[in-house]
């Protein structure tokens, strides 16, 4: 009897003993730290993850690891858990992985422990299949490791390129991010930030006035704004972390869980067959008249929803993810409210970008075409139109998803052919009445072909408007094109969606094989 009193006194004793650990565990940095972050508005760790994870999903892993830096008496603080909380979860009871960095713990500095913490679930993620999801909120590498937290980097962006078109990759910034550890979530496939609190640069402001004497704050060199407006960085921006964690959660719902999965399919209460009147007058009669690409795509896919992706940046072409019929599909629209729909270099190395991330995790690609042609321009040209528009034309030549197209209205030039043509292996290319395929416009086709014509006519005005009309009348409707089997059909703008769902439908067994070589060279 003593015996058994012994084992159970040693078992309780090692039951506490778990207990006081966990505890210790799970707790936060200093009171300080702590209300600091309290009062910029930002969420613990922890906490994060509650909020995007299923409720009661989250399952810690490596909670007791502990950094081993013996130098500058860090060996007298030696939280558990380090200054990254790390594991696995559900989203809509689908696995994902997760870490998320804690800013209240050595301020959120990766050292050799924290980037072992990282890349165990980086790992699992590919090794099993999953998502993979980032919360950064770091000061950086942690100076007291030196060259030890720089490898753990290193390790860190390795990871990300080996799970490059396996495994989606989601970064969610939601405090400083700097130097070296911006390279992560910029190699990921979606960047999450969030206004006046996540920021992302190389150097920050004190540096660049020392070096180039300019004068920037935070905000300006690389906050939220920024990076959705003018650098393109950030994909997506959210008023706040709540809002940023729920973006997250509705983003994986289009995603599958790997590039072996197909897209996650919801059974639509939007009736296949709804076809939309108001499509029929939507495209003005002026066909220099702006209208907004995303009434058209809010009209045709389920119940009118589009999570749009760099909604801020290369406003004149639209790119996001919708549901026809209820399986995901990546949409990208010329927008004629913004350049009048031109391809410029950021509109193509945005769309190219957003094209291959579909093409590598199953996702069809629907394009809605209104291009009158690229950007043309001293400054495009020698930033490089020709190679950065070739991104672009790449993307689609590569991809092997199902690839639906329809011509709303201005299809000319090469910027035809670039965006999801027939020739270019569509599989289903549609054209409203409205559409106009030929080299270019009318006005500037007149001025080159009829040019002696004109210089020798007594009345070159009236003689131009004769030939506008003319041509306008020959080339500037699809039916040339659907004469030669460019375009499989003209359709009724009405009917849009169910014509839509039909070709879908029919291209979703859709089999391509591929060239045996390691690798394609796109136009960097």
């Amino acid at each position: 009897m003593a015996a058994t009193d012994d084992r159970t006194d040693t078992t309780k004793e090692k039951l506490e003993e778990l207990e006081r650990r966990r505890d210790e565990a799970a707790h936060q940095g200093s009171e300080r730290s702590v209300e600091r972050q309290r009062k910029q508005g930002k969420l613990l760790a922890r906490e994060r993850l509650e909020v995007l994870l299923d409720p009661g999903s989250f399952v810690e892993l490596d909670r007791y690891v502990r950094h081993r830096n013996p130098y500058f008496d860090m060996m007298e603080n030696r939280p558990y858990g380090d200054a990254v909380v790390t594991g696995y979860g559900t989203i809509f009871g689908r696995k994902v992985f997760v870490f998320s960095q804690d800013f209240t713990i050595f301020g959120g500095s990766l050292s050799e422990a924290f980037a072992e913490k990282i890349c165990k679930v980086m790992d699992l993620a590919l090794k099993y299949g999953c998502p993979l999801i980032g919360i950064n909120d770091s000061g950086g590498a942690r100076i007291q490791e030196g060259v030890v937290s720089l490898a753990g980097y290193a390790e860190i962006f390795w990871r990300n390129v080996q799970s490059s078109g396996v495994i989606p990759q989601v970064s969610l910034i939601m405090g400083p991010c700097a130097g070296g550890a911006v390279y992560s979530p910029v190699m990921t496939d979606f960047v999450f930030m969030v206004e006046d609190s996540s920021y992302m640069f190389i150097t920050g402001p004190d540096v660049v006035k020392t070096v180039t004497g300019e004068e920037v704050t935070f905000e300006e060199l690389g906050g939220a704004a920024t990076h959705a407006s003018k650098s393109g960085v950030a994909h997506f921006v959210a008023a706040d972390e709540q809002a940023c964690l729920e973006d997250a959660r509705y983003l994986l719902s289009f995603l599958p869980q790997n590039n072996l999965d197909p897209a996650p399919f919801f059974e639509p209460s939007d009736p296949p067959g709804r076809e939309d009147p108001e499509l029929d007058t939507l495209i003005p009669d002026a066909p220099t008249k702006p209208y907004d690409m995303r009434d058209v795509i809010r009209r045709v896919f389920d119940d009118g929803e589009f999570l749009e992706v760099h909604q801020r940046w290369a406003e004149n072409i639209v790119c996001g993810f919708a549901r026809l019929g209820g399986h995901p599909v990546g949409v990208v629209g010329n927008q004629p409210h913004a350049l009048a729909g031109v391809l410029d270099i950021d509109s193509s190395v945005k769309a190219a970008r957003f094209v291959r991330t579909c093409d590598a995790f199953n996702i069809p690609l629907v394009t809605f075409v209104d291009v009158p042609g690229f950007l043309p321009g001293t400054d495009q040209e020698w930033r490089g139109i020709i190679r950065h528009g070739a991104k672009l034309l790449y993307a689609y030549c590569e991809a092997t998803v199902p690839k639906l197209a329809v011509i709303t209205r201005k299809a000319y030039g090469g910027a035809y052919d670039v965006m999801s043509s027939k020739h270019i292996r569509a599989d289903f290319n549609f054209a409203w009445p409205t559409a106009e395929v030929a080299v270019m416009g009318p006005e500037g086709a007149v001025n080159i072909v009829f040019r002696k014509e004109l210089d020798e006519s007594d009345d070159p005005e009236a003689r131009r408007e004769e030939l506008i009309a003319d041509y306008r009348g020959r080339f500037a409707n699809p039916y040339v094109a659907a004469e030669r089997g460019y375009v499989d059909d003209v359709i009724a703008p009405r009917k849009t969606r169910p014509v839509l769902i039909d070709a879908l439908e029919t291209a979703m067994t859709k089999r391509e094989p591929r060239p045996d070589r390691k690798h394609g060279n796109i136009p960097l």
